[in-house]
């Protein structure tokens, strides 16, 4: 369905996708003249457009450190993905990115497309670095340098156990959580959270992906990763590229939703994580992308498509949480309502459904005693309101939305 088609069955959108265009072009106008800063934030725009608009709430200081520490992460993750980069150069270049983001003229061909980009010109992203306070510089390197070491211990060993799958996720994206943390405190903003919240916050982000990238990298040439645990998939399947085959279209799901209730775990330290931040942009910024992640998890569960091609939010739904997402009590009503619409997906036959309920169960026990709750009514599937969306899209809309 194209992006107007998906207003006049959900016309509760338009007004948050207005916002949402509007903003993306203030973000535009904004890109700073330096050369390499100019870069940078260019390229934020390019390889992640969502986070690129979330960044924007933080304050200057914080939100230059955040961007290069997103940007180092991503050129970090571009020679990980790289899947045509022997094992015997890629290992070393990971083990020693650390080092590289000090080096003004370093740079390492690889990745596609805007990737190939940022990983071609990257001496624009270490110029950025060398320009942050000690401070940032010094979160950056360290969680950098243990990021690497651990995508290079997964270069050569396979994701078996559920023990192996945290600490993968660990590495590559807990670790987010800790430097963000870690920025967030020298900003001066926040406390330092506890490192088991902070690895929790990247946890739920990166089983969400994993989970709803099945095709994309099973598929991926000229080979594919998978991050799928032996653990989980082999009670379902012999290989786990049988799952994307319609006649174990039965089982696929089934280990789907295992997959997914051992996501869900991880929920309830999110909302500890978020109700403890004092500063209201790091809020948002922080609370965004988990609430994406509640939601997206609500649309796999129990949904064959997974298998066939790209699952993932509508883009007025998730302009309406960007615009939405003010305060706690909007946390607990998105994980409330996306955790409610999970459970009624529930199949008494799945071999996981009562675990997954209990889950499920746990993080609306979280949201109704925290006090907080508020319902914003984010309706994933059926629009609620009865005025003429097609006038409106076509009076309001004309092709502005072509770009979003």
């Amino acid at each position: 369905m194209g992006l107007l088609g998906a207003i006049v069955e959900h016309p509760e959108d338009l007004y948050a996708l207005v916002k949402l265009k509007m903003a993306s072009d203030r973000i535009k106008k904004q890109i700073p003249a330096e050369p390499h800063w100019g870069f940078s934030y260019t390229m934020l725009q390019k390889v992640s457009r969502s986070f690129a608009l979330v960044i924007q709430q933080l304050g200057p200081e914080l939100r230059n450190a955040v961007c290069i520490f997103y940007l180092v992460l991503r050129a970090l993750d571009t020679v990980e993905d790289d899947t045509s980069i022997p094992s015997d150069i890629k290992v070393p270049i990971l083990e020693s990115f650390h080092h590289h983001i000090y080096e003004r003229d370093w740079h390492f061909s690889c990745g596609a497309k805007d990737y190939k980009v940022l990983m071609d010109k990257f001496h624009y992203v270490s110029t950025a670095f060398l320009e942050l306070g000690a401070s940032y510089q010094e979160a950056i390197e360290d969680i950098t340098k243990r990021m690497g070491a651990g995508m290079a211990k997964f270069i050569c060993k396979e994701v078996e156990t559920i023990n192996d799958y945290d600490e993968y996720c660990h590495y590559v994206a807990g670790l987010v959580g800790l430097g963000l943390s870690k920025l967030f405190h020298a900003s001066g903003l926040e406390e330092l959270a506890p490192d088991s919240l902070s690895n929790s916050m990247g946890l739920f982000l990166q089983k969400t992906n994993i989970i709803r990238d099945y095709l994309e990298d099973i598929n991926e040439i000229p080979k594919s990763r998978m991050f799928w645990p032996r653990e989980i998939w082999s009670k379902y399947a012999s290989k786990l590229e049988d799952l994307k085959y319609e006649e174990n279209s039965t089982k696929a799901v089934q280990c789907l939703n295992d997959m997914v209730t051992n996501a869900l775990m991880h929920a309830e330290d999110c909302l500890q994580y978020l109700f403890a931040l004092k500063d209201l942009a790091i809020f948002q910024f922080c609370a965004i992308p988990q609430i994406m992640a509640i939601g997206t998890l609500a649309l796999c569960y129990n949904n064959v498509e997974v298998f066939r091609g790209v699952v993932k939010m509508r883009r007025g739904l998730t302009a309406r949480v960007i615009d939405q997402t003010r305060s706690m009590s909007d946390v607990y009503g998105a994980f409330f309502e996306f955790s409610s619409l999970l459970k009624s997906k529930i199949d008494d036959n799945d071999p996981n459904a009562s675990l997954t309920r209990h889950r499920v169960e746990a993080i609306q026990k979280a949201c109704i005693s925290s006090g907080l709750l508020n319902k914003r009514g984010y309706h994933m599937y059926e629009s609620r309101l009865q005025y003429n969306s097609v006038l409106v899209i076509m009076v309001a809309c004309k092709d502005i939305f072509y770009s979003i």
